[in-house]
């Protein structure tokens, strides 16, 4: 028996994983209600909230925890949703999964190391007090 992947259901994910990055949060939210995992991870392990955190798609990222999406999926370099948020400036997007339950010790470089390699004190504020 084959395990070779139906072309249509690589369409398919592709077409998902380009919803993530381009932030259309509705188009995502019902694929994932329609039966997509909210956990999808493409060949380099990066989630469906980790496509969307870092290219700064404030609420497909809501939808995705919305629906379950797991804030701490590390991808295949170690890297978190929270850390790439941090990394690209996305100040909301790093709140919103912080309130989801990211852990920003989790990953390498960690959100806290990314935040104190670019100086932003504030965010290291914010994760002191959780």
């Amino acid at each position: 028996m084959s395990e070779t992947p139906d072309p249509e259901v690589i369409e398919l994910a592709s077409k998902v994983f380009d919803l993530a990055r381009q932030g259309d949060a509705e188009a995502l939210a019902a694929y994932v209600d329609a039966g997509v995992p909210a956990n999808l991870t493409n060949d380099k392990g990066d989630s469906l909230v980790m496509l969307a955190a870092y290219h700064g798609q404030e609420e497909a990222v809501a939808a995705l925890l919305e629906r379950g999406a797991d804030p701490n999926r590390i991808n295949d370099r170690g890297q978190t949703p929270i850390a790439g948020a941090v990394f690209k400036g996305e100040d909301g997007i790093v709140r919103a999964l912080l309130a989801a339950g990211a852990d920003p010790e989790a990953g390498t470089p960690s959100a806290v190391d990314t935040a104190r390699m670019f100086g932003k004190a504030h965010l290291l504020e914010l994760f002191g007090s959780r």
